[in-house]
């Protein structure tokens, strides 16, 4: 009641009241005339009584009208708020492109329908869905901030939109996008993923800045790769995760072994989360030896999963958890393992850790390696980070920052597989390192291969030049041993020197190679 009321329609009802009470007061106050009308009433002037009537009847039916009209009103309000909210709930709010919700609820709530016909007589209806992930959109961000990254964001979704007159474009969230097209030929749908690569990845311009993404794009067509558009989406997707696989710029049309794919690294990926969870990934260690002495100079930790008694290749299962978001857990987690074993050397063996290049955009990475050294009571000048050059490039300064605090805290820094990443004579002159490590590509032609041998010639005598040590990875052979030692070269390891062992092994390892040294 109380309700209604405070209503509009309540607040009218109430002045009708107030009008008919004030009636009431005025016959009551003026019982005279009502008693004259009655008597004229009475004396054939009934004429009276149906003026009356009219006029109430107008008034009644003017209330009516007003009520209508104001319920209209009402209900246009109540439409265009819940029209806006919509659009809202169903829209990108930056790009002003229709979102995931709005595929879900427009397409998908109808899997068996096809595109609608456009009027044109174009034959039987398909549809080519496109995923489309820029390449590279985090670094912009961060280097540009998130404004400078939406400026891209609406840049890449006009160009998409542009492309075609029967494609439907749609922002999924972050960097992806998806565009249906329709009756698409097989070659125009190849050519058509090409434009969406070569039109995302021209250069923007932000603010006085140009800079520029790349796209991986996957793509599926209905009905050869799906009976409903929810599907067909998904293989899409599927497809995508293969062009990105391949690198920057790649596209990829979906085929049924994708699919297998895909299942094997979901699993690979939730075996991968309980292993971290469960502690089942541990740090091997192989023996790092000066090769002037012959003697033990450290370890360097490396990941091993033993599964079900199969050890997983680490190169498969560090590159899902830096895909995931889960390598700062595992770092964490085999670092803490590493510095508690190296506890148990002697104290003379320093600990070489690798750092991926995913973690050298994390801030706080320095911060992490530091915490786990108080925890462990490891001293700082017994561990040696290793980066790889590739891991310096997105984000040069803050790589300059992060390696400054290793040093800062006494941490030895290693450039790693020296000569297989970009510009790696500017690595040297930019960065601060305490030693490079030779790859072992180089290590494994040089003795047929005139050019690596000049490679490492030159590497080694500008290491010299520069105050730094080396070390040689790879060496499996005497006489490639035999070359490092008459070069000088301070550190080698690999497999002639001892494979990567478990904790449980290397104090019998160490034990064992002094006793070959004295013998």
């Amino acid at each position: 009641m109380k309700d209604f009321l405070e209503s509009k329609a309540g607040r009218q009802l109430a002045e009708v009241a107030a009008v008919a009470m004030l009636l009431l007061v005025g016959c009551i106050a003026y019982d005279d005339l009502l008693l004259r009308l009655v008597q004229s009433i009475s004396a054939g002037k009934a004429h009276l009584i149906i003026i009356i009537l009219i006029v109430a009847g107008l008034a009644s039916f003017a209330y009516s009208v007003l009520r209508i009209l104001d319920m209209r009103n009402e209900m246009m309000s109540r439409r265009k708020a819940f029209d806006a909210a919509d659009h809202i709930a169903t829209h990108d709010h930056l790009t002003k492109l229709p979102n995931r919700y709005a595929f879900d609820r427009f397409v998908l709530s109808h899997p068996d329908e096809k595109l609608q016909d456009t009027g044109e007589d174009i034959g039987p209806q398909t549809a080519t869905v496109f995923s489309i992930d820029l390449d590279g959109f985090k670094k912009v961000n961060d280097l540009l901030g998130h404004q400078g990254g939406d400026i891209l964001l609406k840049e890449v979704s006009r160009r998409i939109c542009a492309l075609a007159e029967y494609e439907c474009v749609f922002r999924f969230g972050g960097d992806e996008f998806v565009a249906v097209a329709r009756n698409l030929l097989p070659e125009k749908e190849e050519l058509f993923a090409q434009l969406l690569i070569h039109s995302v990845s021209r250069p923007v311009r932000i603010g006085t800045l140009l800079t520029e993404v790349g796209a991986s794009v996957g793509y599926a067509r209905l009905p050869d790769h799906g009976s409903s558009l929810e599907e067909v989406c998904h293989r899409s997707d599927v497809a995508l995760y293969e062009a990105k696989s391949r690198g920057h710029n790649q596209y990829s049309l979906f085929q049924p072994e994708m699919q297998e794919k895909v299942s094997e690294r979901a699993k690979l990926e939730g075996d991968l989360r309980r292993a971290i969870d469960e502690g089942k990934i541990d740090p091997f260690y192989q023996p790092l030896i000066n090769l002037r002495t012959g003697e033990i100079c450290g370890f360097e930790a490396l990941a091993r999963w033993n599964k079900d008694g199969v050890f997983v290749s680490p190169q498969q299962f560090i590159a899902v958890a830096e895909e995931t978001g889960l390598i700062t857990t595992l770092f964490e987690q085999l670092l803490s393992k590493a510095c508690r074993d190296a506890q148990l050397w002697p104290g003379n063996l320093s600990l070489s850790f690798n750092v991926s290049p995913v973690q050298m955009e994390d801030r706080l990475l320095a911060s992490r390696v530091l915490h786990i050294l108080q925890q462990t009571g490891l001293q700082s000048s017994r561990l040696e980070i290793e980066i790889t050059e590739n891991a310096l490039i997105d984000d040069p300064d803050l790589a300059a920052a992060t390696i400054e605090q290793f040093h800062a805290a006494g941490i030895q820094v290693a450039l790693d597989d020296f000569g297989t990443g970009y510009s790696s004579l500017a690595q040297l002159a930019r960065f601060k390192f305490d030693k490079i490590k030779i790859d072992k590509s180089f290590v494994s032609s040089f003795t047929h291969n005139d050019k690596n041998a000049k490679i490492i010639d030159a590497v080694l005598g500008l290491s010299r030049s520069l105050n730094l040590k080396t070390t040689v990875e790879g060496i499996e052979e005497n006489a490639q041993l035999a070359y490092f030692l008459g070069q000088g070269c301070d550190i080698g390891q690999g497999y002639i020197f001892g494979k990567a062992m478990p904790q449980s092994e290397v104090i019998g390892f160490v034990n064992d190679r002094k006793r070959a040294l004295s013998a």
